[in-house]
């Protein structure tokens, strides 16, 4: 199987929202996701990570609920080391995909590893 590319990667992140529980969804607003071939240099450098495949996601913006009428808070995907992190450890990629996804926002809900665990189990 071929690695999808960045228009494929994105179709793939946009279907693994939907499938999220709409009751999730719905918590998110107006979340916009991004992805990417990998991070910028400079968030790289702000996180202090030199490797760019350490970092396969992240959230920019007001935690949901602190700010009814903040900027959209932004989730960013990078495929180049969800790919490798898929092939490294043999998941799927649809379901890392959302692994990622849903741990990326839900750590801004404060949200444990259980419910998180929960929320990727009830995607459609």
């Amino acid at each position: 199987m071929t690695a999808p590319d960045l228009e494929r990667f994105d179709a793939l992140a946009r279907a693994a929202y939907q499938r999220l529980p709409a009751a999730f969804r719905a918590l998110c607003g107006n979340v916009v996701i991004h992805v990417a071939e990998e991070p910028e240099p400079e968030i790289l450098r702000e996180m202090g990570i030199s490797d760019p495949l350490e970092l396969s996601g992240l959230f920019e913006g007001v935690p949901f609920g602190e700010a009814e009428d903040a900027a959209p808070s932004h989730v960013h995907l990078y495929r180049r080391a969800i790919l490798a992190e898929a092939a490294e450890e043999g998941i799927g990629l649809e379901e890392l995909v959302t692994h990622v996804l849903v741990h990326e926002i839900g750590h801004h809900f404060g949200l444990s590893d259980e419910d998180m665990h929960a929320i990727e189990e009830a995607a459609e």
